[in-house]
This record gives C-alpha cells, structure tokens and sequence, in this order.
C-alpha cells in the first residue's frame, strides 16, 4: 500500500481513520496544528504505528516535509464549527481556503501524490432536498423569511409558489446553497481538490459527510457537534439548549462509518472526480439527540426549548446514500441508537476532562445579533 498523509489527523475523525488505516497495514504520517480549541493542552490522538508532525498546512517547509515519500493525501485540516465562522470569517478562510490551496501547491510541486480524498460537508447544501406538491418539482428552491422566522413559522416554504414543502433525501445534484462562512468555506475545499485533481491528473474524491458523532469528540469545543455540545451539558448539569423547536433534522453518522468511507476512497483506484454523501439516509430530529442522550446517561434534565434561530442553521438535510454505495460499496454499519450507546459508555468510561463552555458561545452569538 502506498504510504498516506492526513492532515487534522490527531482530532475526531481523523485519529479514526489514521486506526483504521494502521490496522489495515497502510504507512501513514499526520500533520496536525493540535487546534488548542478543539485539544486544548493535549497533544490529540496518537497511534504508535503513525507518524506525527505538528504544523499547518499553511506553512510551506512542513507541508513539504509532511509530503516526503506519500502517494494518496486525506485532507480533513479545518477550521469547524457554523456559529464561530459567523464572525471568526478570516480565519476561517484563510485557514480552511487558503490552507487548502497552499497544500494543494506543494503536491503539484511535489508530483509525487496519485490519490487524494478530502473532507467537505453537508452544510454546503444549504436546505436539503424538498418536494413541492403544489408545483410538482421533487427537487425545488426553499426559503425561510426573516418574517417568518421572527413569527417562529420554522418550516421553509417554495420559493416558486409559496406553498408548503415536504423534505426528501438530500441526493448530491442538489444545488449548493451555503448558508454560513463555514459552509462556503467547505465547498470551496471541495471545489479546489476536485479542479485540482482533474488540472494535475491526480485521482480525487470530495466526501460530503453529514453530522458526525462518537468518541473522542471534543466536549470543550461548543462550535462542535451537536452530540458532544448537548453531553458536555448533561454532564454537568445543565439543560442542552435546543434552537427552533427541536424537530429540525439531520443524518446522524457515527465517526467509524466516516472513517470506514475514507479507506474506500483510498483503495478505489477506480473511482475519481466525484463528491459523495456519508451518512445513514435516516433522519433524526435534534430534540431526539437530546431525549437519547440523556436517556443513556441516565439523567433526568429536559432539554430548553428556546425557540430561536441562529444565523448559518437550516431546517431539514439528511443524506441520500446512493451514490455513495454505488461507487464504493459503502453501508453504514452503526445505528443510531448504538452509536449513542457507545459514545455514553466512553464518556463514563474515560470520563475525558472538559469545561461545558456553551453559555459562553451563545453569549457571542447573541452579542453579534446572530440569534433571532
């Protein structure tokens, strides 16, 4: 097997998938900057088989040390979060733009790279897939009006009609509507590897994953998954706030589908230029995450209902999987019910050190007029 770099590869998923390709018997090397945001004073995830150097893909003598030797890249250094990016927008460009560009300049200096799979998002679709009786488009535009969302009327309406709308999977020829810096940010990754990849020859793959969930998820980083945001709460006490009404939802996948999705567009030599969903194709409400959550750590704190919208949220996307396992015979393995199981055994297994800092993220939000 040809040896592998992934960068962010010490933080959530990618210190998944660096096991999983060990286990596997691929070489692999990670590039990290160690995000304090997201390890704090920890040095993140390490496998004793991997090799680990800390840096940015922003610095151009380590990103070329980083490449020495490699043949297939993973890409999954970013800056995450939709809240954050709001009014952190520099940073986020410079870094998840930027930083993706600049890595993508050493490689064709390099010439050495035939593989490259990188991290993109669900989030660059805006709104998910909806159908529209009244005009008889599977496949329509939505919009949720500033009024609308001022009187808390949270479903989206046809944009063409005005009518009611009913959300379906969400297939990867829907149009991309990003609806937060984070979210351009993410499709302009994707769009830079897969112009990149088609330019240079190199074989490459964009995963749209949608909201990932599991071990080793940050629980100090409140612009993090919704999963590790509503444990940090419980676990110390607190109700999980809860924007809207709860009932939005999303495709929860668990980490060690995520990774399983990046060794198969590692090894499919046969597949490239394509952006593919990761998820389930199930849907699930936030308010559920919440209720199973608490449920499983068996506590007794409702979640707050605040019933208020922040800037950069949508209403419905779940995945449409399809594609994905036409391409690379992927089936998501872990249910949702399991996978929450999991990650409440690791949390009171390991008990990893955290600081519940959610008040503070929506104090910053509101501050800048971000939360309706």
């Amino acid at each position: 097997m040809s040896k592998a770099l992934v960068t962010g590869g010490a933080g959530f998923i990618g210190s998944h998938l660096v096991d999983r390709l060990v286990a596997g018997g691929r070489d692999v090397r990670v590039l990290d900057s160690l995000e304090p945001q997201v390890h704090g004073e920890a040095a993140g995830h390490r496998n004793d088989s991997a090799e680990y150097m800390e840096g940015t893909v922003l610095d151009r003598d380590q990103v070329d040390r980083a490449l020495e030797g490699v043949e297939s890249v993973v890409h999954l250094a970013a800056q995450v979060g939709v809240g954050q990016s709001m009014y952190e927008m520099a940073r986020y460009v410079e870094e998840n733009c930027l930083g993706t560009a600049a890595l993508l300049e050493r490689i064709a200096e390099q010439g050495k790279v035939g593989s490259l799979v990188v991290a993109s998002s669900m989030s660059i679709y805006g709104e998910g897939q909806f159908a529209c009786e009244s005009c008889g488009d599977e496949d329509v535009q939505v919009r949720r009006t500033l009024e609308d969302l001022e009187s808390r009327n949270w479903e989206p309406r046809c944009v063409n009609c005005g009518g009611e709308v009913r959300p379906l999977p969400t297939t990867e020829r829907k149009r991309l509507e990003p609806d937060s810096i984070y979210a351009t940010t993410q499709r302009d990754q994707e769009e830079l590897v897969l112009v990149f990849g088609r330019s240079h020859g190199i074989r490459s793959i964009a995963l749209r994953l949608f909201n990932v969930y599991g071990t080793r998820q940050s629980l100090s980083n409140p612009y993090t998954g919704v999963a590790a945001i509503f444990s940090s709460r419980l676990l110390s006490g607190n109700s999980p706030t809860v924007y809207e009404d709860g009932r939005q939802s999303r495709d929860f996948v668990h980490v060690s589908d995520i990774a399983k999705a990046f060794q198969l567009a590692l090894d499919a030599d046969d597949v490239s230029d394509i952006a593919l969903n990761v998820g389930t194709g199930e849907s699930t409400t936030v308010l559920d995450v919440a209720e199973v959550l608490a449920s499983e750590l068996g506590v007794e704190i409702e979640p707050e209902i605040v019933e208020k919208f922040r800037h950069g949220d949508v209403r419905h996307c779940w995945a449409d999987i399809s594609a994905i396992t036409e391409a690379l015979d992927y089936e998501p393995e872990v249910k949702f019910r399991d996978g929450m199981r999991e990650l409440v055994g690791w949390l009171k297994e390991d008990s990893p050190e955290f600081e519940d800092r959610t008040d503070a993220a929506k104090g910053e939000l509101e501050k800048r007029g971000l939360v309706l």
